[in-house]
């Protein structure tokens, strides 16, 4: 995976889980459509792969950076 691609997908992971986190928004459409029930377990998903999307980033970061230097 090249890393301008690890980047955007940690970006985008990182944004998507923590907007799922810390607004209502998935909370609302799993009640829309029925599913309202698995919001008890929300936190055991999403914490997991917030962590796990900031860590994509973090890694796609100083990967650009080790690259920029040593050119």
């Amino acid at each position: 995976m090249s890393e301008k691609s690890l980047l955007k997908l940690g970006i985008i992971g990182t944004v998507i889980a923590a907007l799922c986190c810390f607004t209502p928004i998935l909370v609302v459409l799993l009640g829309l459509v029925g599913l309202s029930a698995l919001t008890g377990y929300l936190d055991y998903v999403l914490l997991p792969a917030l962590a796990v999307f900031v860590a994509i980033t973090i890694y796609a970061v100083w990967r650009r950076r080790a690259r920029a230097k040593s050119k």
